[in-house]
């Protein structure tokens, strides 16, 4: 007899929710099998019809949170956003504030902050060249260090509980990316 999809993708789901109880309290090597399906209330075959490892648990809210290309819109090369949509990052951010502050933060997983990155780099690369006439290398460099910053700006907010209005992040940061920090500083 098979299982009913409902109930299937609801065990899965089951699953997911007590390895992420555990993930934000400690460390994935730390995290065993056992400890999920006590935590689910199943048994250790039921985890390993769905995943290999704790690390496929992992992967799969990983893969659930990075947007693909089609989720991600247009990008303009204007002089008020610099062709970066940070205010489609921070929504982005905080619709999945649950899980990317643990992803991204101190324990989180470090491999993480660059599957988000490269998931936006083509669109942006692709911004980049229509506008500009670049080195292709440059553009790498150049985007690794917008998105890091990016990010990493967006996961202190969140850390700090979010001390200033998003908007206001949202004008320091384009202040940021047009002037410089300097210029920034001088004000």
């Amino acid at each position: 007899m098979k299982k009913q999809p409902e109930v299937t993708a609801q065990t899965k789901q089951n699953l997911i929710d007590a390895f992420w109880t555990l993930y934000c309290e400690k460390r994935i090597e730390k995290i065993t099998v056992k400890e999920i399906t006590q935590k689910a209330g199943y048994n250790r075959g039921t985890f390993y019809e769905y995943f290999t490892d704790v690390y496929a648990v992992l992967e799969q809210i990983e893969e659930s949170l990075i947007p693909t290309l089609d989720e991600l819109p247009p990008i303009t090369m204007d002089d008020e956003n610099m062709g970066m949509p940070i205010d489609m990052f921070i929504k982005l951010y905080e619709q999945n504030s649950k899980y990317y502050s643990v992803l991204l933060g101190d324990n989180g997983d470090p491999a993480f902050a660059s599957k988000l990155k490269n998931s936006t780099k083509p669109i942006l690369k692709q911004a980049f060249s229509e506008e500009y006439d670049l080195n292709p290398v440059e553009v790498d460099f150049i985007l690794e260090y917008i998105l890091s910053a990016m990010i990493g700006i967006m996961s202190y907010w969140f850390r700090q509980n979010r001390i200033m209005p998003a908007e206001d992040l949202i004008a320091l940061m384009h202040d940021l990316m047009q002037n410089g920090v300097i210029k920034r500083l001088s004000k």
